[in-house]
């Protein structure tokens, strides 16, 4: 049975993002009351509008690099899921330093809040970029290389702060590499969009995507809604269970060059000028992992995630958002 958190009050960080507005929505519907943090640096308002009516959602605009806009975000919570950082290891190549602080000061800030409010369960978002060079596939939990990029850093330095934190004052934390993740309201627009709404809004303008190189790297990309189910399955696991990291994937590899073919076919069914469309290839970017599968046997054993939604049908999900709202 699919673990779901009820009757909790909850604090999502960056939760008017892509997938913490997915958390909020979930959350609220299943009677909890939710508290969401966020500063709108990559955010969206009009992800979190639909829920302002909701006498359940309390909205507190304000920067994890503020200490006191975190101890006032975590009042009377009981699990916190920490999904703000500024994502895209383009970005972080480009600017380090506003990665390192917001994903290093900031996680630091939230964990110092939880710690003082007695939250009891901290969840997390960590990345699959933690696993850098290291060439071994499926990547497995304790097998990591070396570091590619300054937003890889800021997620093995979360890791590791997590830990000291667990150690010294006894929280309860998970952390969860996420591969890839993809769905609705995840912004298509930006140099630093994720490759699935940016392939989307491409074909829906009749342009031609670009792909990084020859195309043939490949990513276990993963379905939102196998991700709000892991940090829901995180907050109510065990506690024999907590303090460690998980990886948050489906476990199945794909191409771009496959990735592309499979948008390319379902947005055709919409609109069959599509499919005559062909990617553009052009260099590939610096700090890109070439290949990434998950091992998800560990977070199945001990946390209970079990992902619902392969690519497949979490791209048909995706694709009729988007086609909804982009053209």
């Amino acid at each position: 049975m699919e673990k779901l958190i009820r009757n909790t009050r909850v604090l999502v960080t960056g939760g008017a993002g892509f997938i913490g507005s997915n958390l909020v929505e979930a959350l609220l519907q299943q009677d909890n009351e939710v508290v969401c943090l966020d500063n709108f640096s990559t955010g969206k308002r009009k992800n979190v509008e639909p829920f302002l009516q909701n006498n359940k959602f309390t909205l507190v605009e304000g920067d994890i690099r503020n200490l006191t806009d975190c101890n006032k975000a975590v009042e009377g919570v009981g699990v916190v899921l920490h999904q703000a950082a500024l994502g895209s290891v383009p970005r972080s190549v480009k600017d380090p330093v506003t990665t390192n602080s917001v994903n290093i000061d900031g996680f630091l800030n939230m964990l110092v809040a939880s710690r003082d409010a007695g939250v009891g369960r901290f969840v997390y978002a960590s990345s699959s970029s933690v696993y850098g060079d290291h060439p071994g596939l499926p990547k497995v939990e304790k097998e990591t290389g070396n570091l590619l990029s300054p937003y890889a850093v800021t997620k093995k330095v979360n890791e590791l702060y997590a830990g000291v934190f667990a150690g010294l004052y006894g929280m309860e934390t998970i952390g969860l590499r996420y591969f890839n993740v993809f769905g609705k309201r995840q912004d298509p627009d930006g140099q630093y969009a994720a490759v699935i709404p940016r392939f989307i809004r491409s074909l829906i303008r009749h342009s031609r995507p670009e792909i990084y190189g020859d195309g043939l790297q490949s990513r276990d990309f993963t379905y939102i809604d196998n991700v709000v189910h892991a940090n829901q399955a995180a907050a109510l696991a065990p506690s024999a269970s907590v303090n460690t990291v998980y990886n948050i994937a489906f476990s199945e590899r794909i191409t771009l060059n496959e990735l592309f073919g499979m948008l390319r076919d379902n947005l055709a069914c919409f609109d069959s000028e599509i499919a005559g469309i062909e990617p553009k290839y052009v260099s590939e970017r610096p700090g890109d992992i070439r290949h990434s599968l998950a091992s998800i046997d560990k977070a199945t054993e001990l946390i209970g995630y079990q992902p619902q939604f392969p690519v497949r049908e979490g791209l048909k999900k995706a694709i009729s958002w988007y086609w909804e709202n982009l053209k």
